[in-house]
């Protein structure tokens, strides 16, 4: 799946936009660029790149309707 589809569920569940997620699945599917296959998931689609994200972003991130989301939360749906 894009990063752009899974920014557009993110929103459905969670609320705001889908700009307010695109980095964050941006950040998991950037592997895609060295490994252009499913393979590319065993990199970070996993604990670890959680843990990675929640570095980058921080542990939540608040949406464009002013709802405070947590970072795992997104990752885990991603």
């Amino acid at each position: 799946m894009k990063p752009h589809i899974h920014a557009k569920n993110s929103a459905k569940k969670y609320g705001g936009k889908p700009e307010d997620y695109q980095k964050i699945h941006d950040f998991f599917d950037q592997t895609k660029a060295f490994v252009p296959d499913m393979r590319h998931r065993a990199i970070l689609h996993n604990s670890f790149g959680i843990f990675l994200c929640e570095r980058l972003f921080g542990v939540t991130i608040t949406n464009s309707d002013g709802k405070v989301v947590s970072v795992r939360d997104v990752g885990e749906q991603h």
